[in-house]
């Protein structure tokens, strides 16, 4: 499988896009005219600094406004194509992009324009030119693939083909099914891209949306099984027009796109096993059984006080590692750990970011297989010398730099408490608050990284994503957008901040890209457990009086139940399916903190409509007394 991106989609002057996009790893590299245009040097010159990044450039476009035209435009557009042969023969590539007329002077008719493309197709053979033709869903006459194909049908020269697209076939509701029946060697090129389902003017929506295959919501998969159906071999490429990627990373989005293609592929690979894929075998997307533990990189100072905070929400401090200055702390089947090492990924991540969430480890079916599908996926891999009494845990680099651990039953990795840890006793006693196991785990970063992160883990873990939704902080809008799977043993809540005068952006820009903001824990019984922390000392989040005056006219609760959730500051909501309870610790740092939730009857969401006042309250005590800047 070759593949191929669109200079457009990513960011930076031509210099940088041909680095990135060699860097990840494509074979092949679209031309956009306007980033030829922009570029100071001759056509020789780009082709020559294409070849060599080890690129070759798989197209050149766009050739707009061309069949169907009156004279003298017709005149003018085939001389316009030849000038386009002429830097098409200097760049070194045999393919051009012609999308479909949108001129208002252009002329209907499908045999008007099989005849200009047949013609075309006399002049480009003879300078060793294909010519690719694209139905663009604003077309003025052909804004149909189907169509396109009935010109390029009729047109019938060797070198004039088809381009398919998927964002025009998906947003126009066209069934890519209907793409099965056209001969795969007469489709000279397949361009992919994705997009969230917005109700908008097709044009806009396409110039400003769209993203990688797997980051929207269009059915790019079942696009590519249908052209996979056809025999089509060819180059696939992304052409991805989007506001947020051109202000993005040039290295971070061509990486994305390398991803999106292999995941894409893998998908196709998996759903058409008759066909022929060729795509790199991995195993496929791979369960996920629950959090198996959280790690924090500390100081010593920092780890006592993190330590009596974990006491009072009914944590035990359990073991301490055999080798290192490292503990561990239990409850129900949470697993803490502290690590106060002075030399160390984790150290390294305490200089960087302060006291923070630096690991996280996930139970997964087989942790090898895991690695290796993350590797297939281009996730960089994570290795540290293991020291004595230490097992090889696999694992990979995730968001904010942080670690993903891989823990799994069918090795002695089922036993890394006991084979790294020596039981201690914890000199306090405080009671058991309930906590069963992380419900959650809320990742911040900066909005333009989310798509990044939601590729990542819906393309390595059999997730899937909820809709976004737009978090109201008093001081501007956080993005959030949900990853779990289908038993709820993995959640990941991903909240993308705009700003840093935001909860989310001030504990980014203060934590500097540190990415987990708050680990949530499970209880069977929020009102015992708020007992229990009451008895250990814990100090809940104080809810404004007005959240409850407010719950009452929107739920009409019971009067003793109300007073119950305002009398332990425990937020709640409901749905069609059942309830959901919140209870928060106050803010530890620059906006690290702890969240107790209980759901009841199968509610499957995360009180969103709860978080204006869970962060109103926190911006209040932003930094308590006693809590060290981290």
């Amino acid at each position: 499988m070759k593949t191929a991106i669109a200079t457009v989609s990513i960011s930076g002057d031509l210099t940088e896009k041909l680095a990135a996009i060699a860097a990840a790893g494509f074979d092949g590299v679209e031309i956009f005219e306007n980033d030829f245009l922009a570029f100071d040097g001759g056509p020789g010159e780009v082709g020559r600094m294409v070849r060599d990044h080890g690129l070759e450039i798989s197209l050149f476009q766009p050739f707009r406004d061309f069949e169907g035209m009156p004279e003298p435009q017709r005149t003018r557009a085939f001389d316009r194509a030849e000038r386009k042969f002429d830097v098409m023969q200097e760049l070194g590539t045999d393919l051009v992009l012609i999308c479909s007329n949108v001129s208002p002077i252009s002329l209907g008719g499908i045999d008007r324009a099989a005849d200009d493309f047949r013609e075309l197709g006399e002049r480009a053979a003879k300078r060793g030119i294909r010519i690719g033709y694209e139905a663009l869903a604003w077309g003025r006459h052909i804004n149909d693939h189907r169509d396109a194909w009935e010109i390029v049908r009729r047109a019938d020269h060797p070198s004039v083909g088809l381009i398919l697209d998927s964002f025009h076939t998906l947003a126009r509701k066209i069934d890519p099914d209907t793409i099965r029946s056209i001969p795969g060697d007469r489709i000279f090129f397949i361009q992919l891209a994705d997009a969230p389902k917005i109700d908008m003017d097709l044009l806009y929506w396409s110039r400003h949306f769209r993203n990688m295959p797997g980051e929207g919501d269009l059915d790019v998969s079942g696009f590519m099984s249908a052209v996979a159906a056809t025999g089509y071999d060819g180059i696939l490429s992304l052409e991805i027009f989007n506001d947020q990627f051109r202000g993005g990373s040039p290295k971070s989005i061509a990486v994305d796109g390398h991803r999106s293609l292999v995941y894409l592929m893998d998908q196709v690979r998996r759903s058409e096993p008759d066909i022929s894929i060729p795509v790199p075998e991995m195993p496929d997307r791979i369960p996920v059984h629950g959090v198996e533990f959280a790690e924090f990189a500390a100081d010593e100072e920092e780890a006592a006080q993190l330590g009596a905070m974990l006491h009072t929400l009914g944590f035990r401090r359990a073991g301490k590692h055999v080798s290192k200055d490292v503990g561990l702390w239990r409850q129900g089947e949470i697993n803490i750990v502290i690590n106060t090492e002075r030399e160390g990924f984790a150290h390294s991540s305490y200089v960087v970011h302060g006291a923070n969430v630096c690991d996280i480890g996930l139970k997964v079916e087989d942790a090898g297989a895991t690695v290796e599908r993350a590797r297939a996926l281009g996730a960089d891999l994570f290795e540290q010398p293991v020291g004595p009494g230490e097992l090889k845990i696999p694992a990979i680099r995730g968001v904010g730099g942080g670690l993903v651990h891989f823990i799994d039953a069918k090795s002695d990795l089922a036993r890394v408490w006991e084979i790294e840890f020596e039981p201690v006793a914890d000199a306090e006693t405080p009671a058991d608050a309930g906590l069963t196991q992380i419900d959650h785990i809320a990742q911040t970063m900066n909005y333009e990284e989310m798509l990044t992160w939601l590729l990542f883990y819906t393309s390595i873990f059999e997730t899937g994503k909820s809709p976004m939704v737009d978090v109201v902080d008093p001081a501007g809008l956080v993005r959030s957008q949900v990853i779990e799977n289908e038993s709820g043993l993995l959640r990941i809540t991903l909240n993308g901040a705009e700003n840093r005068r935001t909860l989310a952006g001030h504990f980014l820009a203060e934590s500097f890209g540190s990415s987990v903001q708050h680990l949530a824990f499970a209880t069977a019984d929020i009102f015992a457990t708020a007992a229990a922390l009451a008895a250990n000392g814990f100090s809940s989040l104080v809810i404004s009086p007005n959240y409850y005056d407010d719950l009452d006219a929107r739920f009409g609760l019971d009067e003793d139940f109300l007073n119950r959730l305002r009398d332990n500051n425990i937020l709640y909501d409901r749905d069609d399916n059942g309830e959901y309870f919140q209870l928060y610790s106050p803010n530890y740092g620059e906006g690290f903190f702890f969240e107790i939730v209980e759901r009841r009857n199968g509610y499957r969401g995360y009180g969103a409509s709860n978080a204006q006042f869970r962060i109103a309250a926190q911006k209040r005590h932003l930094r308590p007394k006693g809590m060290p800047k981290t």
